[in-house]
C-alpha cells in the first residue's frame, strides 16, 4: 500500500536548503525498504534542485516553495513548485554546457545524471519541477546458501 505524499511548504529566506534536507530525510525514513544508493542519489538530486531554486530564484523578496515527495513501490518522485519569475528555462538532453569554463548549467546536468527524469514547466505564476527516480529491485527476501 502506498503511503501518502509528504508535503513541505516554505519561504526562503528564512527557510533554506537545510529545511529541505531534514524534510526529505524524514520522508525517506518512512520507507525502510529503500535501497541506500537510491536514497542517496534521489536526495542529492533533490537537494541540488532545491538549492538552485532557493539561490537563484530569490530576487530580494524571497521565494515560496511547495515540495511534495512520494515513494511508490517502483519509483520516487518529488515535485517542487516555486514562486520565482519565469526564467525561460528549457531543459535539454543530458550533458554539461559546451563551454568547459561555464559556471551555469552544471546543476541541471548533475540532477539529470542522478535521476531517471527531470521535468520543468511553467503553470500560471509558478515553476514546477518534477524529478523521478526508479527504485532498484529489492533483493530476494529468502536467499538460501548452497
Amino acid at each position: 500500500m502506498t503511503k501518502p505524499a509528504g508535503i513541505l511548504r516554505l519561504i526562503a529566506p528564512p527557510a533554506d536548503v537545510n529545511d529541505v534536507h531534514d524534510f526529505v530525510e524524514v520522508e525517506l525514513n518512512r520507507h525502510p525498504d529503500l535501497n541506500d544508493m537510491d536514497r542517496m542519489t534521489f536526495t542529492t538530486a533533490l537537494i541540488e534542485l532545491a538549492s538552485n531554486v532557493i539561490q537563484h530564484a530569490d530576487t530580494g523578496l524571497g521565494v515560496s516553495c511547495t515540495l511534495t515527495v512520494r515513494v511508490e513501490e517502483d519509483s520516487m518522485t518529488a515535485q517542487l513548485s516555486d514562486s520565482a519569475e519565469d526564467g525561460g528555462i528549457k531543459l535539454v538532453a543530458h550533458g554539461l554546457p559546451e563551454d568547459d569554463l561555464a559556471e551555469s548549467g552544471r546543476g541541471i546536468a548533475f540532477i539529470q545524471a542522478l535521476v531517471d527524469d527531470l521535468h520543468y514547466t511553467r503553470i500560471g505564476d509558478r515553476n514546477l519541477w518534477i524529478i523521478t527516480k526508479k527504485r532498484s529491485p529489492a533483493p530476494p527476501s529468502n536467499v538460501r546458501g548452497l
